[in-house]
């Protein structure tokens, strides 16, 4: 009797040791699989925006045709295109291709139009710059962003920020100016470049606040939203094209009828389409803060390459104001985090007492 007891007890042990090894590897594999899947996305958006910069760096440093509204101008053509395209592959096959329908609606346009000129100096401003300087000061050049964002959300939505976040934005603005001295004594300096890169940097910074405000026009849909808005672009670049005289320079363009241009141009617009589509996957299988952290790391990266592939010679100080603007903004982005964080896990007794404070009446929150 006893032995039948002791026998059915190691049985029923190594059954449930037996279970807890399966249920390890499972763990195990799963793991290992979503490790795989995030590091998958991320190679995949770290490719596609650094493409999508180089790319865009060939396509505005063609010496024959001196047309950067055109280039942009084509590639907001390519994304309407292609947000058409995405919206047919949706409804013939539902269950792979995931995109709202989207159709043009007069008063919807009229909406997102006051965020459609801030794009269209956001992303003319970003080309220029890019034109002028190059990739390899590219992110230095228009680093300012964060700056501006700090600047902005307190005139327009009356926001403030904490000392340790603008003690992030002095070290940006301190990288920036560093990377302007020492560009200067290299001699490769473009005050126009420069002009561009702040201008661009405002203009990012306008963007984020006014996308948050039409958002509710497009039913909150981000791909609605690129829809209207190049949409919206396509038709306002057009008196910018004849205004700025590149009418004349494209139709002496040697290489119009050349299929490998438009091939390239087509192509730095399916980049900058699938720019948007990469950056919301990278979110959704990592975080916001990830996501920021990954972007940074990509810049370096894109800097690194960019400096190899020219066989550039770079100064220490040069490059310690590319980890100046870099460092300051991770910093930013972790110490903004650490404040949603706290926001989050305060009640809702305490937030109503925030909204009592002197001064913060009308904010939203940051």
């Amino acid at each position: 009797m006893n032995r039948a007891q002791l026998k059915r007890s190691s049985i029923l042990r190594m059954a449930l040791s037996g279970a807890e090894t399966i249920n390890q590897d499972e763990h195990e594999e799963s793991f290992i699989l979503r490790a795989v899947r995030i590091a998958a996305v991320v190679a995949l958006y770290w490719f596609v925006s650094i493409t999508m910069v180089f790319l865009n760096n060939y396509l505005l440093d063609n010496r024959e045709l001196d047309a950067p509204l055109f280039v942009t101008f084509y590639q907001c053509v390519v994304t309407v295109g292609l947000c058409w395209l995405m919206q047919l592959l949706a409804k013939m096959c539902p269950g792979m291709v995931d995109f709202p329908s989207v159709k043009f609606d007069l008063k919807t346009s009229r909406e997102v139009l006051p965020l459609s000129v801030v794009f269209i100096g956001m992303i003319t401003f970003n080309n220029l710059c890019l034109k002028f300087v190059g990739v390899a000061f590219y992110t230095v050049g228009r680093s300012l962003s964060t700056v501006f964002n700090v600047l902005f959300s307190f005139i327009i939505l009356k926001q403030t920020t904490s000392i340790h976040a603008l003690i992030c934005c002095g070290i940006i603005m301190g990288g920036f100016w560093l990377g302007v001295d020492q560009e200067g004594l290299a001699g490769s300096l473009s005050w126009s470049g420069v002009f561009f890169g702040v201008l661009a940097s405002a203009s990012v910074s306008l963007n984020a606040i006014y996308t948050k405000k039409v958002m509710p026009a497009v039913d909150g849909s981000i791909w609605k939203l690129c829809f209207y808005n190049n949409i919206n672009a396509c038709i306002l670049f057009l008196p910018l094209i004849l205004v700025f005289g590149e009418v004349g320079r494209v139709a002496s363009f040697s290489r119009l009828t050349d299929l490998s241009f438009w091939g390239m141009m087509t192509l730095g617009g399916v980049f900058g389409f699938a720019i948007g589509y990469v950056t919301g996957l990278q979110i959704k299988f990592t975080s916001p803060l990830t996501h920021n952290v990954s972007g940074t790391a990509k810049a370096c990266a894109q800097t690194v390459i960019a400096v190899v592939y020219n066989s550039s010679s770079k100064s220490l100080l040069w490059w310690t104001s590319n980890m100046m603007v870099l460092g300051g903004s991770s910093g930013y982005t972790w110490v903004k985090s650490r404040e949603m964080q706290k926001t989050a896990h305060r009640g809702p007794q305490d937030s109503a007492k925030e909204k009592l404070l002197p001064g913060e009446k009308e904010n939203p929150g940051v």
